[in-house]
Formats: structure tokens, C-alpha cells, sequence
């Protein structure tokens, strides 16, 4: 079984590269949904509330059906995990993030019964809240839908 559109490198390429670089993927885009978006917090509930947002604004979920949301709460968890190496909190543990996100629906398998797929990715910073002190951080998260 090959994977026709490897939706999780789509979501990290989104998530960290201009448009300009950007640009020699653009045919593997147009075989995806996708958005992207920015959120920087010391509150974990708002850079999930910024994807979810983002992802119902653009259509790559809808608010009606509670697999696609759940699916895509998964992914954000699972990608934060990373991001936060494990430790699933900002503000309570003094540090913050500023991150850049993607979120990729696509089927990324030849077999139509395997269905569609939604990855999410973090690029950005993550440390204490002081201007300077931060590090670059990565997070991926997929999961079926």
C-alpha cells in the first residue's frame, strides 16, 4: 500500500516554510485541504481554540458532524505533545509559545476504505516568558477522521 499524498510532511512543510518556498509543493497542495495560522500564549486552551477555529473558518471541518472535531482534537494534542515535549503546559509551568500551525485534510492512502486524515503541525518557539530565552519547537499530530 503506497501513501498517494503524505498529508503530516505537507502539515510541517505549512507550517515553517514562506510562501515562496512553499511554491515547489504546489501540486502535492492542490490534492489537500489545508489552512494555516498563528497562535502565541501562555494558555494551552487558546492555541487549541485558535486551530479549531481556524480549521471550521475554512471549512476543513464541519461544526456539525463531532468525529471530524474530535479528530482534529486528537491531532492537536498529539501535536502539542511534541511541541511541549511531552508536558502539556505553558503558562503554569512559566513558559510560553509563539507558533506558526498548519492543519492538512487529505486521503493519504491508495485504498479509498481507508478514508480521510487530518494532520496538524507547530513550528515555532517555545520558553521562558522573556524576549530572547526561547527555543525552536516542532510538533505533529495525524489522525483518521
Amino acid at each position: 500500500m503506497t501513501q498517494t499524498v503524505k498529508i503530516g510532511k505537507l502539515a510541517m512543510l505549512l507550517a515553517s516554510l514562506s510562501e515562496e518556498e512553499l511554491l515547489p509543493f504546489a501540486s502535492s497542495l492542490e490534492k489537500v485541504e489545508y489552512c494555516q495560522g498563528k497562535a502565541g500564549s501562555m494558555e494551552i486552551q487558546k492555541v487549541i481554540a485558535a486551530v479549531e477555529t481556524a480549521a471550521k473558518r475554512n471549512e476543513l471541518i464541519s461544526e456539525d458532524v463531532y468525529r471530524e472535531t474530535h479528530a482534529l482534537y486528537h491531532a492537536i494534542l498529539e501535536s502539542l505533545e511534541g511541541v511541549m515535549r511531552g508536558q502539556l503546559g505553558v503558562g503554569d509551568m512559566m513558559r510560553t509559545v509563539g507558533l506558526r500551525f498548519a492543519v492538512v485534510r487529505g486521503e493519504p492512502y491508495d485504498r479509498p476504505g481507508e478514508g480521510e486524515w487530518i494532520a496538524v503541525a507547530f513550528y515555532g518557539t517555545i520558553g521562558a516568558p522573556v524576549k530572547g530565552l526561547e527555543h525552536e519547537t516542532f510538533g505533529l499530530g495525524i489522525n483518521h477522521i
